[in-house]
């Protein structure tokens, strides 16, 4: 392998920028790479390990566990936990924040997570990935839910771990986007992709097409003319992809551009949106807007929406500029109508 930064040097290098550093950012993203290489291994084992499968539980969305969902929220927990650099958690797996058991040590940070995005594809052996996100906690008190209620604008760093062919983790600290492959012979986390970015115009969108007859007018009017390709508004040709993991669709746009969308939809009027603000829609806005994309509900910037639960849910729409703002100016030209 060609000579390259390891993860370990990045941040230390990047730290070395911020006047009054400590190191303890460091230590802490050393946790969530170690644990993310846990993750990794037990992956790829799979049935051979007898981790497949769902376990007979739900989480606080009412949503079936698969057993990976618990293992890699237990493994994520147990290495934040240990060196005392976070005061307090938020997991999807969980429905109450969980405490560290050293936050008496003075942990500078909360963390907040989902362990296993895509679940529903482990069983199918496809791509499945873990994303994290970092918020600075100054008290030394006991944090409560109200502490992690922070604009993901807050945010301190955000990242996710693609567990694909090879296991990739994309990280953004605000100062733009890079990514790092895990050398499994040596155990560490290579930087192999240094600042990614996102092509303003694309040609491709992801959206699960099932629910389109939910669809408010706005994104119906944008994948229609999507859809009419060369002969439609658009002038062209556009492809549609959707593989039903955040992770694998937000790496797929950082590499080749391109938009998601899970926007709102009346399936279930009990839900504003499908993905989780905290844990999934404000660390992928925070990457995708540090690679020079947007993100947006349709009507309002994500790292600008006040969070009100932990487990709050919003539409999702990110990727290329220039698409994400066409389709923030069909919500916009619907709501003057």
């Amino acid at each position: 392998m060609p000579q390259t930064k390891s993860l370990t040097q990045f941040i230390i290098e990047q730290q070395r920028r911020q006047h009054g550093a400590s190191g303890t950012f460091t230590l802490l993203l050393n946790d969530i790479a170690a644990a993310c290489k846990k993750i990794s291994h037990i992956v790829n084992q799979g049935d051979l390990v007898g981790v497949l499968g769902n376990a007979d539980s739900e989480n606080i969305q009412g949503e079936v566990q698969k057993k990976l969902d618990i293992i890699s929220h237990e493994i994520m927990v147990s290495a934040l936990d240990a060196n005392g650099h976070v005061a307090g958690m938020a997991s999807e797996e969980e429905d109450r924040i969980i405490t560290a058991t050293h936050q008496d040590a003075g942990g500078q940070y909360l963390a907040v997570f989902d362990p296993l995005d895509g679940s529903s594809n482990i069983d199918l052996n496809l791509t499945v990935g873990s994303i994290f996100s970092i918020l600075r906690y100054p008290s030394h008190e006991k944090p409560n839910e109200t502490d992690f209620l922070k604009p993901g604008s807050e945010q301190v760093c955000a990242g996710f771990v693609l567990y694909g062919p090879s296991t990739i983790m994309v990280l953004t600290t605000g100062h733009g986007v890079n990514g790092f492959t895990l050398d499994q012979e040596v155990g560490e986390f290579y930087l192999t992709h240094p600042n990614m970015t996102i092509a303003e115009d694309a040609s491709e969108f992801a959206i699960n097409m099932s629910n389109q007859q939910f669809w408010e007018p706005p994104v119906q009017r944008y994948v229609e003319e999507c859809v009419q390709g060369q002969t439609g508004p658009r002038g062209k040709y556009f492809n549609m992809r959707w593989i039903a993991s955040l992770v694998a669709e937000v790496y797929r746009i950082l590499m080749r551009g391109g938009v998601f969308m899970y926007p709102f939809d009346s399936k279930n009027p009990n839900m504003a949106g499908r993905l989780r603000l905290l844990y999934e829609a404000n660390p992928m806005a925070f990457i995708v807007e540090q690679a020079g994309g947007l993100c947006s509900t349709g009507r309002q910037r994500i790292l600008d929406i006040p969070p009100q639960d932990v487990h709050q849910r919003v539409p999702l729409i990110l990727g290329a500029k220039n698409e994400v703002e066409r389709i923030i100016r069909y919500h916009h030209e619907q709501q003057e109508s």
